[in-house]
């Protein structure tokens, strides 16, 4: 049984060669380090490098920069490219050299010239081309290694940034989900105030204010208040005949001042004072607002009509009183009732502190809300009505 070889293929273990060489026509043309130019027959080719007899020595471990040529159908074919000599026999001149950073298309081409020979096809312009045009490569496959080739230090980059944007998502579908529970189970009061009773002092008559107490001060019933200065012209006025009218008689009375005081009509707290120390009022003007110590002060909130259903007597609000930090609870004791004449598009509630309220916060504004989801003490409720 005869086989037959093909003498032009140089047959080699796979350990000691990873591709197969072959022997084409070709040229090399290169210049050595003295820039001499050179034009050499390559011996034998393959995918990976290249044989050539030199005709002066060449050092290993240089890159030499030249010219790979063929013939194709009578046309010539070029190709740049950057050798390493590899070994260098300076008895025969037989240089080994590796080529150093092909392109793709080069190396497209130059598998295209070896398989085609190896297949003992001829080798035509046409195809060459057609190998340039469609993509002979393809991804590199993606490291599966359980640190990816990172230190220690990118590791710790690499998990800080991972929890990082994770904290950074937490928080905005915090921020999502607690703004889609108050639109859907918080009402909100569009005006809230805390409201005691109170009572008015007012002025006696017309002249100049001095007060004895400070705003938030106790006062029993009959303690004074303040004090007043008023002209003896408009204490008598009206008390006086034409012969008291008499201009030097009416300067004279507008001289003379009198003195009075403001008592208190009850055991009150002043809430406040409407009329500065010195300035001037004129009878009837209110000078102090006063609570009687023994009102418990409610809070008055106004909610949208559309609110009807969930704003009802009984229901439980959280509110917070201006100027606090903390946030006060409470229930719904009655609403007022709406004009028939002019239908308002509110509804006004009286709420109920669980925890009496300072007389001196009187007239703050509130912010007043009333939440109807799901809560603990719900969930507990559930639960026990399940008997879990």
């Amino acid at each position: 049984m005869n086989t037959a070889v093909n003498v032009n293929v140089v047959h080699e273990s796979e350990a000691q060669r990873q591709h197969a060489r072959v022997r084409i026509p070709a040229k090399l043309r290169y210049r050595d380090s003295n820039n001499e130019p050179h034009e050499v027959k390559v011996d034998d080719l393959s995918a990976g490098g290249l044989s050539f007899h030199a005709p002066k020595p060449l050092p290993a471990n240089e890159v030499i920069r030249g010219r790979l040529q063929f013939v194709v159908d009578n046309l010539g074919l070029s190709m740049d490219v950057d050798i390493l000599v590899r070994t260098s026999n300076t008895q025969t001149g037989r240089v080994g050299a590796e080529f150093q950073n092909l392109e793709p298309r080069d190396i497209a081409t130059l598998r295209h010239i070896i398989t085609t020979h190896l297949s003992g096809e001829l080798i035509s312009v046409g195809d060459v081309l057609s190998t340039l045009q469609r993509d002979n490569f393809t991804k590199a496959r993606k490291q599966r290694d359980s640190g990816s080739g990172l230190s220690a230090f990118g590791r710790l980059r690499a998990v800080t940034v991972t929890a990082g944007v994770f904290a950074v998502g937490l928080l905005a579908f915090g921020f999502v989900a607690k703004s889609l529970y108050g639109l859907y189970f918080v009402s909100h009061a569009e005006a809230g105030v805390v409201a005691v009773p109170t009572t008015n002092v007012t002025m006696p008559r017309d002249g100049s204010v001095q007060s004895l107490v400070e705003n938030g001060a106790s006062v029993a019933k009959g303690a004074p208040l303040a004090t007043f200065n008023t002209s003896m012209l408009d204490m008598l006025k009206g008390h006086l005949d034409d012969a008291q009218l008499e201009p030097a008689k009416v300067e004279e009375l507008f001289g003379k001042q009198l003195s009075g005081t403001l008592t208190s009509p009850c055991d009150c707290v002043v809430s406040r004072q409407y009329v500065d120390d010195g300035q001037y009022a004129s009878k009837g003007q209110p000078v102090f607002a006063l609570v009687p110590r023994t009102t418990i002060p409610t809070v008055q909130a106004r909610f949208s009509y559309r609110q009807f259903d969930e704003v009802k007597p009984g229901t439980r609000v959280n509110f917070q009183v201006a100027g606090e930090d903390s946030v006060r609870t409470g229930h719904i004791v009655g609403s007022e009732s709406l004009d028939t004449d002019n239908l308002a598009s509110d509804i006004r509630v009286q709420i109920k502190p669980d925890e009496s309220l300072p007389s001196e916060l009187a007239g703050r504004p509130v912010s007043v809300n009333s939440d109807r989801g799901p809560s603990l003490d719900w969930l507990i409720d559930k639960a026990v009505a399940r008997g879990l």
